[in-house]
């Protein structure tokens, strides 16, 4: 399983398409078996939904995102999760442990 987190430095981005870089995780057995940090490959309507698709994964989490991106990405069989923030690691660490805290979907669409 792939968890995609929208990022901002080492914290989670307050906008999923806005973010500068995404941090895709690689979870096996409930561990983290690999990181990678990419760069926002732009915020194009539908764009991004398809192009984490096309990379296995398989939840997306960020501070807000507009309802037409989650939509699509419900399309794409993509779990969205909102309202998340603070430092990755430990917003990965709470995913994983079933105890992430979210609070309201930042995103103002």
């Amino acid at each position: 399983m792939k968890v995609a987190i929208a990022t901002d430095g080492v914290e989670v981005s307050p906008h999923f398409g806005r973010c500068a870089t995404y941090t895709i995780a690689e979870i096996k057995n409930n561990q983290i078996i690999s990181k990678e940090v990419i760069a926002n490959p732009g915020h194009e309507p539908g764009f991004l939904p398809m192009f984490l698709a096309q990379r296995g994964v398989g939840y997306v989490i960020a501070g807000g995102m507009g309802p037409r991106a989650k939509t699509l990405f419900a399309q794409h069989g993509i779990e969205v999760i909102t309202g998340a923030y603070g430092r990755v690691d430990s917003v990965l660490q709470g995913f994983l442990e079933g105890t992430l805290e979210v609070g309201t979907d930042t995103c103002e669409h």
